[in-house]
């Protein structure tokens, strides 16, 4: 399977492809505050193409649950000057975290590649247009309501099941605006709308989005759920990431969205080893 992303083309097999999470904004959960300048931003993104990210995923709008939105001029601000950096600078394609149309199109015209929309292209109709217009790929999450009280949405007769349907409506709704069917990537939405045991449940069971035939994208980096079920604080859960990632390679996931970089690339790179390995048993024996 490629993914064709304006000019770059990713092929998504045997191991997944990392998106490396840089959050300017000076209040999401974890590295907020962080890089909320344009300097340290584009270090960090440079940092990140270095340690193996495949794509750079830029958000100006912090969506932790309970978190207040910005407006379209002021996420424009944030990420603007580091997107254009990077466009000319970095040979990785980059990605735009927004929800918003009048977002999108600037980063588009800036010479962005992708457009991560964890509204599942809902929250602004224009979005869907924008994203044909510009003929880019684009991530559709799955969330109920919106950052603010999405916790208040997690009523599911089956989790999994539910959140298939809901995503594959998605799909339909965007593919009937004109949205490329190959250029679209699906993301069950860890920590949208969901409690810790219901991220547990959709990563075990990721194998089953595979049936909407479209690459699915897990984004568990460092999330509540895994403080949650561990007792673990944000800077604790660098190991529950990474298991999480390798479960989410085991199960058919193209493209793992981290903050650590590095590590997650190391950890992805030892499983393609050991599954390239077993294959080559396999195929010995039945030969």
């Amino acid at each position: 399977m490629k993914l064709a992303l304006r000019g770059h083309t990713l092929e998504l097999g045997t191991k997944p492809r990392i998106m490396g999470i840089l959050n300017v904004t000076p209040d999401s959960f974890w590295d907020g505050g962080r890089f909320d300048t344009a300097e340290r931003a584009v270090e960090r993104a440079g940092q990140m193409a270095e340690e193996g990210a495949d794509i750079i995923d830029i958000g100006g709008e912090s969506t932790r649950p309970g978190s207040e939105p910005v407006c379209a001029e002021e996420e424009i601000r944030r990420i603007g000057p580091v997107v254009e950096h990077l466009v000319r600078h970095v040979n990785v394609p980059i990605s735009i975290d927004t929800r918003r149309a009048e977002v999108a199109e600037t980063m588009l015209k800036l010479g962005a590649h992708m457009i991560n929309d964890i509204s599942g292209l809902s929250f602004d109709k224009a979005m869907p247009d924008v994203v044909k217009r510009y003929g880019a790929a684009v991530v559709i999450m799955h969330m109920r309501g919106n950052p603010e009280n999405m916790q208040t949405f997690t009523n599911y007769d089956d989790v999994v099941l539910d959140v298939k349907k809901e995503l594959s409506d998605s799909v339909a709704a965007a593919e009937c605006r004109g949205v490329n069917a190959d250029n679209i990537v699906i993301d069950p939405g860890i920590g949208f709308s969901k409690t810790a045991e219901q991220c547990i449940e959709l990563i075990a069971r990721l194998d089953e989005f595979l049936d909407i035939g479209k690459p699915v994208l897990l984004g568990p980096s460092r999330k509540s759920f895994m403080g949650i079920m561990l007792g673990q604080k944000p800077e604790d859960r660098l190991e529950g990431t990474i298991t999480c990632c390798v479960a989410g390679a085991l199960k058919g996931a193209s493209i793992v969205r981290v903050h650590d970089v590095a590590s997650v690339s190391r950890a992805l790179g030892m499983l393609a080893e050991l599954k390239s390995r077993e294959a080559s048993r396999r195929a010995e024996v039945c030969s």
